[in-house]
């Protein structure tokens, strides 16, 4: 199963407007603290439109919160940032074998090439991307979108719906028509 991650986002709209894709695919979504808004926003709330109702989502307190989370899950952690090396087409879809990263009670990250938990596609804040140190620590699994050299980046709505349509078309739209 995919999940969509998004570490400490910033701007409402597009938060709601990822709601929403992710009601629409029956993809969970996962919010890292700290937010830039409030989950009560009015313009949160205004681009996820009636959907909410949909929607499997859930909030971390920080980043070691949801490393916790994605261990006892056995998840896939995949990234993406202007500065990955792979394009978003090369992730190897969930039912493939992956590297399972886990979070220990130290912080410090674990591997293994067992278990087929999900694959949580993470996307860093609109202002600022993924931190380094989180990118780093995963080199073999930070991926970008193309683009054209004098652009920054897509709209942060635009990327987690490439890619997780992307995804989910690869997989045949599982429980979709």
């Amino acid at each position: 199963m995919i999940q969509v991650v998004l570490y400490e986002p910033e701007i409402p709209p597009n938060t709601g407007n990822i709601a929403r894709t992710c009601a629409a695919t029956g993809t969970p979504l996962h919010l890292i603290e700290p937010l830039g808004f409030s989950i009560s926003d009015k313009h949160l709330r205004r681009a996820g439109l009636d959907y909410w109702e949909h929607l499997a989502i859930t909030t971390h307190t920080n980043w070691s919160a949801f490393l916790d989370h994605a261990g006892e899950q056995q998840g896939i952690l995949s990234f993406f940032s202007t500065r990955g090396k792979k394009c978003y087409t090369e992730l190897p879809l969930p039912e493939s074998p992956h590297r399972v990263h886990a979070s220990d009670q130290t912080g410090q990250v674990t591997q293994s090439d067992s278990g087929n938990g999900p694959l949580f596609i993470i996307f860093g804040p609109e202002t600022r991307g993924l931190p380094g140190e989180i990118l780093s620590a995963y080199p073999g699994q930070t991926y970008r979108i193309p683009l054209r050299p004098e652009l920054r980046s897509l709209n942060l709505s635009n990327a987690v719906a490439l890619v997780l349509y992307d995804l989910l078309r690869r997989q045949g739209f599982p429980g979709m028509h």
